[in-house]
C-alpha cells in the first residue's frame, strides 16, 4: 500500500459527522440549529459563512468556539484562517482560491489543523500532504444543492485515495442518509454534510442516524 504520510494530527479527530453550517445570517438561529447537531452527536463543525459581513462572522463564530468546547466538538473555520487564529477555532478548511497550507499555518499554531478541498484531483491531494495539510476532501459525489455545479468526484477516485494516503479523507457533495454508506464504503472517514442535516425537520435525530452510519 502506497501512502504518503502518518495520519497525523487529524488522525482520530476528522472522523463520522463534519457538519458544515448553513448560509445563515441569525445567530441565534445559527445557534440553535447547530446545537442540535452537537446533540446529536457531530464531532466537527466547520463554521461556513460567505455572504456575512466581517463583525457578523467574528460574532458567528466566537459564538460556534463556545458552542463547540461546550460539546467537546471540533471547530473548523472554513476559507479563513485569519478568522480561524482570531477565535481560537482547532483548524482551518482551504478551498482552492483561499491561499496556501504554509500561509494558513505561518497564522496557526502547529497543533492547529488544516484540511484541504481537492475536489476530483488526487495529485491536488499529494500536494496538500507535501504541503502540511492534515486531511483532505474529496466531492461533489452527489448532485449538490450548495453547489449544484461543483465537479464530479467518482466512488474509484475515493478508493484509490484510501490507498495511496493515509490522512483522513472528507467526501462532500450532496451526501444524505440514503447514499452516505456509500462513500464510506470506498474509504472516506467523515460525510460532510449542510442540506441533507440542517434542512431535517429533526436535526438532532437526523445526525444521529449519520454517526450511526459512520460507525
Amino acid at each position: 500500500m502506497l501512502q504518503d504520510e502518518s495520519p497525523g494530527l487529524a488522525g482520530n479527530i476528522i472522523r463520522g459527522l463534519y457538519a458544515i453550517t448553513p448560509e445563515e445570517q441569525d445567530t441565534v438561529e445559527l445557534l440553535r440549529k447547530v446545537r442540535l447537531a452537537l446533540q446529536g452527536g457531530a464531532g466537527v463543525l466547520q463554521y461556513r459563512n460567505k455572504l456575512g459581513e466581517d463583525a457578523l462572522r467574528l460574532e458567528q463564530a466566537t459564538a460556534l468556539r463556545g458552542l463547540t468546547q461546550e460539546f467537546g466538538a471540533m471547530l473548523i473555520v472554513n476559507d479563513d484562517a485569519l478568522l480561524a487564529q482570531r477565535v481560537d477555532a482547532d483548524g482551518v478548511h482551504l478551498g482552492f482560491e483561499d491561499g496556501s497550507v504554509a500561509a494558513a499555518r505561518s497564522l496557526l499554531s502547529q497543533h492547529k489543523i488544516i484540511g484541504v478541498s481537492c475536489y476530483n484531483q488526487l495529485s491536488v491531494a499529494h500536494e496538500a500532504v507535501v504541503a502540511g495539510a492534515d486531511y483532505v476532501a474529496f466531492g461533489a459525489f452527489f448532485t449538490s444543492t450548495v453547489k449544484p455545479s461543483a465537479p464530479v468526484a467518482t466512488l474509484e477516485l475515493l478508493r484509490l485515495a484510501r490507498r495511496e494516503l493515509s490522512l483522513p479523507l472528507v467526501a462532500i457533495g450532496g451526501i444524505t442518509l440514503a447514499n452516505g454508506a456509500s462513500v464510506l464504503a470506498a474509504g472516506a472517514d467523515a460525510v460532510a454534510v449542510i442540506s441533507a442535516l440542517f434542512d431535517a425537520e429533526d436535526i438532532t435525530r437526523t445526525a444521529q442516524q449519520f454517526v450511526k452510519l459512520t460507525y
